[in-house]
């Protein structure tokens, strides 16, 4: 199964959803495909300017890392020398906290990844979780 752009659009959908039940900040949502490119993104109206690369740098490290962000943060806490080197090959790009998830198919194929931010970390990945699965994908927190 491959996450096509109707699938990306659905997370974003469902993830932005989320974000209005919960009352949760204004948010950026990126949704990577397997192969890092952007499959689709979007920004709320009253987010910072900086949150789609937040957005981006979540699924990202998600991604090339091959687990969810909250893993990241974990090691970052023991293993901070590692995590700021594998930053820098990443040219600075990775963004280590909870909001960064895995989407995965039903036989747990890694197909993308998606990076929300906007709120606290937790809520991030409140979000992402609730747009993957809406679209019928598998969401890997790292958890």
């Amino acid at each position: 199964m491959t996450l096509s752009l109707a699938d990306a659009k659905k997370i974003i959908e469902h993830a932005l959803a989320a974000q209005a039940d919960n009352n949760f900040k204004p948010m950026a949502v990126v949704v990577l495909s397997e192969g890092a490119s952007i499959k689709a993104s979007e920004a709320q109206d009253g987010t910072s300017l900086l949150r789609p690369k937040i957005a981006h740098g979540k699924a990202y490290g998600a991604l090339t890392m091959g687990v969810g962000s909250r893993v990241l943060f974990e090691r970052a806490k023991q293993e901070p020398f590692f995590v700021q080197s594998v930053n820098a090959l990443c040219d600075g790009s990775l963004v280590p906290v909870p909001g960064g998830v895995l989407i995965k198919d039903k036989a747990g194929a890694t197909v993308g990844a998606v990076g929300v931010t906007g709120d606290i970390s937790d809520n991030d990945e409140i979000c992402a979780v609730a747009g993957i699965e809406a679209a019928g994908f598998v969401a890997d927190t790292g958890a």
